[in-house]
């Protein structure tokens, strides 16, 4: 897939999982932050599908937060379903449990740190490292670096973390 088209997805992914969390966490909004759910399903599912690298950010993002309870919503489970079906439907990428794993446990530790570190200690580094989820950040980036995923996936993650942050800047702008 042309990696212009991944990182587009990437970009509407991130954007549309921060929108749909906020509408339904702020506002209560159940019927637009499944819409805004459905739609983030449906680019994280694409990019799964077409590629294997972007199949281990999507899945693990979904293991992790279904692990540590973040999953904690209606609009969440019917985007949840929504992902599920489709992958299942057109077919799992052939991953290496070994690389999903290292993904998983990058989630699911920035996702602690995240809730727990805030309230455990003052030190600002930690704090920056865990407000902006930065375990995934570095696992992807040494992940390219070394060889197992193309590099593009790390720029293209990054610009999923860029447009879910903005995604909140427009919520709080807008609301």
């Amino acid at each position: 897939m042309n990696y212009i088209i991944l990182a587009f997805l990437f970009i509407l992914s991130g954007f549309f999982m921060k929108y749909s969390d906020d509408l339904y966490d702020v506002n209560h909004n159940l019927t637009f932050s499944t819409f805004f759910g459905i739609f983030c399903a449906i680019a994280s599912v694409v990019a799964t599908v077409y590629n294997s690298d972007a199949a281990y950010v999507f899945i693990s993002i979904l293991i992790g937060t279904f692990i540590v309870l973040k999953v904690d919503g209606i609009h969440h489970i019917l985007t949840m379903i929504i992902f599920l079906a489709v992958l299942l439907a057109v077919g799992i990428p052939n991953l290496n449990l070994v690389i999903l794993l290292i993904c998983i446990l990058a989630v699911i530790s920035d996702e602690i740190g995240h809730e727990l570190i805030p309230n455990r200690t003052e030190d600002k580094f930690l704090n920056l490292f865990f407000e902006y989820r930065f375990v995934m950040k570095i696992v992807i980036f040494l992940l390219a670096f070394c060889g197992v995923f193309d590099f593009w996936i790390f720029v293209c993650f990054i610009l999923f973390e860029m447009s879910y942050m903005g995604a909140g800047i427009v919520f709080e702008r807008f609301n």
